[in-house]
């Protein structure tokens, strides 16, 4: 009546990357304001998804459930008027976009890509998102019956893309303009042109993260902009939920009216919150007559619909298609040879900047008798004579534990000396039997606990002896560790530069393997130099051949746990994650391709056919899946190390993901994949 319509701001409880919880709060929220009268309830931005999903939206599986997730919203709603407008990444034209959805009686209605994407500091949108100012240019003016451009959706149809429409009332007609964050912090915001086009309601669905200062800021630009446009503005942004890792959201919900603030809540709540303004449409109308400064805003040309094809078969088995069980791997052994000497030397000159740039006098390393470290060390040896420096000036630790076994002592201790390296031996058994006395922990118990001492007590002493030394620890671990968080946090997890870091568990093997091969040139250079005699030299070599070789067959394990009743590794890695080219194989589909969990245990069971039953094939799965969510946390905060291959797992440049995201869509469809091919 009059000219007033309820509107109705939220801040959904959210977990992020579960689509599935996200929406059934965005609909439990949704009837709410719908009982509450609300004829227009705004959502923040990728809600259902979640703002901080990085990487992931570049899942096929989290694009599937979130567009899902939006049509199943929208059916909830298919009695009721109300306008919904929520947030999701939509596919359009080839191209990814941030962007508004509008549903109201079981229909979307319209969709609105965002157009600024912040891609500074703390935020990096144009890492997976496009613009779309060009699906949007001259958009303002059309409504839904003749909108200049549509875009095709599977289920749906024909889409209006617009930022520009308006909604029939019994008192004035409200005309919704649509900004996404960003576009309002702008010089020249978008919602200015909309409202010269005729927009009086301004709505903004954002993921705003909290800054000192931010809260105040943010309300001012709400208002100003308000009163600038002569119009509503209706603001909800992302909750505390959504933080994770460096970020944190307040939830800030804001509802303007020519720049009075009509309705707030208070930042940082747990819980979901609305809140609700009458806005009067009527009065802002009255109000831009009689000022006399807003324009016609040019329409958009009607862009021609696309064509289509009818359905084709999909294949359910694949004949015709070769996949590789060790994707990290080539099988031409020429190529795998050519790629282990580049990713040699791009550790070694990755290192011998670090070392430089750090003024190190000296390398130190952990060395157990296992791949990961003993790769390490040769690249340790092998950039010491690239900086022309002695092999003395290295330092290398034997940490002997409760599970170090003679074989991997041994080993290590001869590959040291071959080396010509500085060997010394630090026994942490007496170390960690005074922290368990320290922490009350029974050293008969063999958890957790137990395993994590010994780790911590190596790279405190790792740690320390360098600070003495002058020198910088070089980490050991892998990129398939790395994936699934297979360390421990702040021990064998951190060091001042990571050479293996970029390098799977599969490949890391085949590196030792191609040096192993070639150890006589490797020691060839110091019969170059004068400084070794050659017969010399090459039998130091061809022993270390031997000793890299029975690494190689050595059974991965961090020895953290005693040794059989033999004197052999009881504790063995691949019998408690499963074989690490499974484990390979998930990750590579998975970081490069996107591939949801129900398509990567399909191309396994092909890839791996007769080698592991289907049974192993879906438990590394499953624990893939659970690993590599939980232990995110670990990889937000990892050493520098030297990228090396197409798949990283830095979060400073390939692998940028929230912490604290949740893997129940991925779980659910790993679980369920054997019965969705």
């Amino acid at each position: 009546m009059f000219g007033f319509y309820r509107f109705a701001s939220v801040c959904p409880n959210l977990k992020v990357a579960d689509t599935e919880f996200n929406t059934a709060e965005i609909i439990r929220c949704g009837k709410i304001a719908q009982n509450e009268g609300a004829a227009v309830t705004v959502f923040p931005e990728l809600c259902i998804t979640g703002y901080t999903c990085s990487d992931l939206f570049h899942q096929e599986l989290l694009l599937k459930k979130s567009f899902e997730s939006l049509l199943k919203i929208a059916d909830e709603f298919k009695d009721s008027d109300m306008v919904l407008a929520v947030g999701l990444p939509l596919r359009m034209f080839s191209r990814l976009y941030n962007c508004a959805a509008f549903v109201q009686r079981g229909k979307l209605i319209a969709v609105t890509p965002k157009i600024h994407l912040p891609n500074q500091r703390e935020f990096y949108e144009k890492r997976h998102f496009n613009s779309g100012r060009d699906l949007l240019k001259n958009s303002a003016g059309a409504n839904f019956a003749n909108s200049p451009l549509t875009c095709y959706f599977e289920g749906v149809g024909e889409v209006p893309v617009t930022n520009f429409f308006t909604v029939k009332g019994k008192g004035s007609e409200i005309r919704f303009g649509v900004e996404l964050c960003e576009d309002l912090w702008t010089p020249v915001p978008p919602s200015g042109e909309l409202a010269l086009a005729g927009a009086n309601v301004i709505l903004n669905l954002s993921a705003s993260d909290a800054l000192v200062g931010k809260g105040e800021y943010r309300r001012n630009l709400v208002m100003n902009q308000s009163a600038r446009c002569m119009a509503a503005y209706v603001y909800a942004s992302a909750g505390v939920q959504e933080s994770t890792t460096d970020m944190v959201f307040s939830g800030h919900l804001m509802i303007a009216e020519n720049g009075s603030m009509l309705a707030e809540n208070k930042n940082y709540g747990r819980e979901s919150e609305i809140i609700y303004a009458d806005v009067d449409v009527q009065r802002l109308n009255m109000q831009r007559l009689s000022e006399g400064s807003f324009q016609d805003y040019d329409s958009a040309p009607v862009f021609a619909r696309a064509a289509s094809f009818e359905n084709v078969k999909d294949v359910d088995v694949l004949k015709h298609r070769y996949v590789c069980a060790t994707p990290f791997v080539p099988g031409n052994v020429e190529t795998r040879d050519i790629n282990c000497k580049e990713i040699f030397n791009i550790q070694c000159a990755g290192l011998a900047k670090r070392i430089e740039a750090s003024r190190s006098k000296r390398a130190v390393v952990g060395l157990s008798g296992g791949l990961d470290s003993t790769l390490a060390l040769l690249v340790i040896a092998e950039t010491f004579k690239l900086l022309k420096r002695p092999a003395s000036e290295i330092l290398v630790l034997t940490m002997p534990g409760f599970g170090t076994t003679n074989r991997t002592k041994n080993n290590a201790v001869e590959m040291a000396n071959l080396l010509g390296v500085e060997l010394r031996t630090v026994s942490i058994k007496d170390a960690c039997m005074q922290h368990f006395s320290d922490i009350g922990h029974d050293p008969a118990v063999l958890n957790v606990t137990y395993e994590n001492v010994q780790a911590r007590e190596r790279t405190q002493i790792l740690m320390d002896v360098a600070n003495k030394e002058g020198g910088i620890v070089v980490g050991t671990g892998d990129l398939s560790e790395i994936a699934l968080g297979w360390s421990t946090y702040n021990a064998d997890h951190m060091s001042m530069y990571a050479v293996n870091c970029d390098i799977p568990k599969t490949l890391v093997r085949h590196v030792v393997a191609w040096y192993a091969d070639r150890a006589r040139n490797f020691f060839a250079a110091d019969v170059a130099a004068g400084s070794a005699d050659e017969a010399a030299a090459f039998k130091s070599a061809d022993a270390l051949s031997a000793v890299l070789r029975d690494i190689l067959d050595t059974p991965v394990s961090p020895e953290l746990l005693p040794a059989d009743a033999n004197g052999q590794i009881a504790q063995k890695t691949e019998s408690i994650l499963g074989a690490y080219e499974i484990h390979d194989f998930y990750l590579y589909h998975f970081a490069k391709y996107g591939a949801e969990p129900a398509k990567m245990l399909f191309l396994a069971k092909h890839a791996f056919a007769g080698l592991y039953p289907d049974e192993e094939l879906e438990r590394c799965l499953t624990l893939f899946v659970r690993r590599f969510f939980t232990q995110q946390f670990k990889r937000s905060c990892i050493p520098d190390g030297p990228k090396v291959g197409t798949i990283s797992l830095s979060p400073r440049a390939d692998w940028r993901m929230p912490s604290d995201a949740s893997f129940g869509d991925w779980l659910t469809n790993s679980l369920n994949a054997s019965f969705r091919e």
